[in-house]
Order: structure tokens, then sequence, then C-alpha cells
């Protein structure tokens, strides 16, 4: 059966609405992996990151340690990453995660930690004059006013990990990076790109909607701006 001119897949343009129209379905499930090894990579970073910078803001011994072994962790090349964690994980997608979520680390904890120290000492003492506990006051007071910083750092852990996910591929666990991978060695342009154009679409908005969390989360930004 011969192309028609307008045949883009034929073809094999960079443009081709025919290759959207025709693979929904492999790119949502692609688009759906994507999202979910980022999500699950940033909140156990999350998790982990509150901690290790309360431990390096309440006990300064503790903030060399935990700084300095986040910044080598983050600076180890992605395919060493997965290659050291390859015989704890296997090819799977916790390789892909636990990779994610040491390099997450760096960048929150060190957010985290300059929004803590950044909390004036007045305000502790305040607060301590008010009856406030450790506990108490770090929930109700440095934590809250560590946000923005702390939101800052998530937003470009988050950014981070949307294009990190994309080496997955290598493990066959890559979200949009299968496509981009798979496309590119077969130079099926219209994969290549349009899979590329979604990943920088779910950065973007990833990206836009942390903003929107952080504003309606600080208000009192949102004033002293005004």
């Amino acid at each position: 059966m011969t192309a028609t001119p307008d045949d883009c897949l034929a073809h094999n343009d960079w443009i081709c609405g025919d290759y959207v129209s025709t693979r929904r379905e492999i790119l949502w499930d692609a688009v759906l992996q994507h999202l979910q090894l980022t999500l699950i990579a940033v909140a156990l970073a999350l998790l982990l990151a509150v901690p290790l910078a309360v431990a390096a803001r309440r006990w300064r011994w503790a903030a060399g340690p935990v700084l300095g072994v986040t910044t080598v962790l983050y600076t180890i090349p992605s395919l060493a990453m997965f290659s050291l964690l390859l015989p704890a994980y296997g090819l799977s997608a916790s390789l892909v995660i636990a990779g994610l979520v040491l390099y997450s680390l760096t960048l929150l904890v060190r957010n985290i930690l300059a929004g803590l120290r950044a909390v004036p000492q007045e305000t502790r003492q305040a607060a301590r004059g008010m009856g406030y506990g450790p506990i108490r006051l770090l929930l109700a007071v440095e934590l809250p006013l560590a946000l923005p910083a702390a939101m800052a750092g998530l937003r470009i852990a988050t950014v981070s990990a949307v294009s990190l996910v994309t080496i997955g591929a290598i493990v066959g666990y890559g979200g949009l990076g299968n496509l981009i991978y798979a496309g590119m060695n077969t130079y099926f342009k219209a994969q290549v790109l349009t899979a590329s154009l979604l990943c920088v679409v779910i950065a973007v908005a990833a990206d836009l909607l942390l903003l929107l969390v952080q504003r309606f989360a600080t208000p009192w930004t949102r004033r002293g701006q005004a």
C-alpha cells in the first residue's frame, strides 16, 4: 500500500499527530509510570530529608557528615549509581526509586536545613517562653517558618527527579524514557520528540503546582512582598 503524501508516520516526521492518536494507551501508560516513580521517590526522599535536616540543625557535629554524605551521593553519575544499587534491588522499579531518593536527598536536606537555620533566635526564645517544648517548637514554629526554603528545594528535587526517571530506561523502568530510548534506537522521530515534550510538560506542571502549594501554604510571604 502506497503512503499518502500527508502520512507522517510513513515519512518518519518529527511532528506527527497520527503517532499520538494511534498510541494513546502506550503514551498514557508511560506517563503514569513516570509520575508514579517520581512521586514515590520524592515522597520517600522528603521523609528521610526532614529528620536528617532537623538532626543537622540540632546537633552541630551532625551537619558536616549529613551534608558531606548527601553531597557525595549527588556527585555519583546516574549509571554508576544504578550499577551500585543493582545487587540490592535487581532489575526492578525499586532500583530506579532508590537512586532517585539518594539524588533528591542533597537538594532537600540543604534547603530544609537552610530554612531551619534562618528561623530567628528571638522567635525560638519567645516560643520557649510561652511553654513550647522541643517537639512543639519544631512542628509549630521552626518547620512552618522554614517552609519557603523547603518548598524551593522540593521544587528543584521534583523537576530533577522527572528528568532522572528517564535514565531508568536502561533497566526497563523509565516511564517516558523507555519510549525515548526505544525511539532513538530505531530513529523513530515522532516517538522521541513526543515523549521528550511530555517529560518537559510534566516537569513544568509539577513545578507550577508546587509553586501554587507554596503560595497557599506561606501566605505571610505574599503579605511581606506586598
